[in-house]
């Protein structure tokens, strides 16, 4: 009986992490969404327009990054 709490109280904090970051993933980028849910992108370049539609990946610039983060290319892996 106790395996079976166990497996649910790891289900939970799952279902938890996956809530948070779903909701929550573009909290402390500092871009501003707008109505429509979409990042203003006014102000952009061409080359950032299209590598946030691409990639994903918010200009360096529009972030707020601390000085403790080295990685601040926003892709995944840091390629």
């Amino acid at each position: 009986m106790d395996k079976r709490i166990f497996l649910w109280i790891i289900i939970a904090i799952l279902v938890l992490a996956v809530v948070y970051v779903t909701f929550f993933k573009n909290s402390g980028t500092g871009a501003v969404i707008g109505a429509d849910g979409r990042l203003d992108t006014t102000g952009w370049t061409e080359n950032e327009k299209m590598n946030y539609e691409m990639h994903d990946t918010i200009p360096a610039r529009i972030q707020q990054t601390s000085s403790s983060t080295s990685a601040s290319s926003g892709m995944v892996g840091g390629c």
